[in-house]
């Protein structure tokens, strides 16, 4: 016999939604107000009604809401969160556009690739030498695990980040703009194929490891190539006898299937989400008006469930280390920004349009955090690190806009200083033009 939810477990569900869903999204609003992304405040919901500040200042008000009738409505609440996180990862394919990638290819690939070596590099060394320094509270006996994760982590680019920002700036059909999001798809694609491998090879060795690591390639490729044809032709039949409502239906349980797939797999089920939705988001029959539903309902009602979460799951406080902090936070930001830099003088771009690009890939976001969560789950990292991990997304955010338009401003500074400096000697020749051809 299937047991069901009580009344009272009920009761307890739905206080727990409505409680999180109302802070979060009244913080997401309030950090909008100051062009930053909701996506910080609604973190901030789950560490103010976590155990860093409500489980401290009110800790049986924490225990009853959360941990009461042996923690079951909080279990539902955690699972309609994991919801969220897939349907945004699905909602995030939506931005990978190919074609564009094709388009802008050599470029971006050559911003994308250095922005991604330097800091997987630098991020690998550091844990490889000094692990028991960082990693205080796990033990692997391969460290090629956690040292791989957090050379990832640090690698990639948050590809929602950086549009929202590209859109406050008014550059995202910009050459400069178009290009910036073309080298984070290609960096956020990168990251997902990297961390599906690690998670793995998670407890696996030798053949199984290439096992997993062929896996994820083949899906991935099955999906971009034969599975985008049949999705696309799933797509066409829902459009022609479907309505509006039956299409998005159709889209969303082709997104569960993929995870469904994936997490059967031994992938989590979160990456078969976020490749259905860029083979989704290509096709011509799930317009971008359908996308845009999709994306208001995940973005505002499931996803910030998911973001409160994170600060329900740990204490920001007790496990706050400012080494481990200061560590993470130079990393990502020093190897992320000379590795872009180098990557758009090699694309051709100046001194202060290649730290504008630079600036705007060192922005993180969803991303580190949902792969936070899901290394801490698998106790790959510990609370300390993931805690660095949520403290450098916020900063690397919060620097990437101001520090993107002051480079730009140099720029065109530059770029007027140059035309003022050529413009009187144009007149002196028009001048000396007409006189001379006046005179003939």
């Amino acid at each position: 016999m299937v047991s069901k939810l009580s009344s009272d477990e009920v009761l307890s569900f739905l206080i727990i939604v409505s409680i999180i869903l109302i802070v979060a999204r009244v913080l997401g609003e309030i950090l909008r107000k100051f062009k930053q992304p909701a996506v910080i405040g609604e973190i901030l919901a789950g560490i103010l009604l976590g155990p860093s500040l409500l489980g401290t200042v009110a800790p049986d008000v924490f225990h009853h809401l959360f941990t009461s009738q042996n923690g079951v409505p909080y279990k539902a609440f955690d699972g309609l969160a994991q919801i969220g996180i897939i349907l945004l990862m699905f909602i995030a394919g939506f931005e990978v556009d190919l074609k564009q990638i094709r388009l802008q290819g050599k470029k971006a690939a050559s911003i994308s690739l250095m922005g991604f070596i330097f800091p997987f590099a630098l991020g690998f060394l550091t844990v490889w030498m000094f692990y028991d320094r960082i990693f205080s509270d796990t033990t692997h006996t391969n460290l090629i695990i956690p040292a791989m994760f957090f050379g990832t982590a640090l690698s990639i680019t948050a590809l929602s980040v950086i549009a929202k920002i590209l859109i406050d700036l008014n550059i995202l059909r910009s050459k400069i703009g178009s290009l910036v999001l073309t080298a984070a798809m290609i960096d956020d694609f990168l990251g997902w194929i990297l961390f599906s491998i690690i998670i793995q090879m998670m407890g696996k060795t030798g053949e199984s490891s290439f096992t997993s690591v062929a896996i994820v390639l083949c899906f991935t490729v099955f999906i971009l190539t034969i599975g985008r044809w049949i999705v696309d032709k799933i797509l066409m039949v829902a459009d022609k006898f479907l309505s509006t409502g039956g299409l998005i239906t159709v889209s969303v349980s082709l997104c569960l299937l993929s995870a469904v797939l994936t997490e059967y797999l031994g992938v989590r089920g979160i990456f078969g989400a976020f490749l259905m939705g860029v083979a989704i988001g290509d096709s011509k029959y799930f317009p971008e008006r359908l996308q845009n539903i999709l994306h208001q309902f995940v973005v505002n009602i499931i996803a910030p469930l998911f973001f409160a979460s994170i600060g329900l799951r740990v204490n920001f406080v007790t496990n706050f280390n400012f080494e481990v902090v200061a560590i993470i936070l130079f990393i990502a930001c020093f190897a992320k920004i000379i590795g872009a830099v180098i990557g758009s003088r090699l694309s051709g771009m100046t001194k202060n349009e290649s730290y504008a690009v630079a600036f705007g890939m060192n922005a993180r976001g969803s991303q580190e955090i949902v792969l936070g969560t899901l290394a801490l789950q698998a106790k790959i990292i510990d609370e300390p690190i993931f805690v660095g991990l949520v403290v450098m997304t916020v900063v690397t955010i919060l620097i990437a806009g101001p520090l993107m338009k002051y480079y730009l401003h140099r720029q065109e500074r530059l770029d007027d200083k140059a035309v003022a400096d050529i413009h009187p000697r144009n007149i002196a020749i028009v001048g000396w033009t007409e006189k001379t051809i006046g005179g003939v």
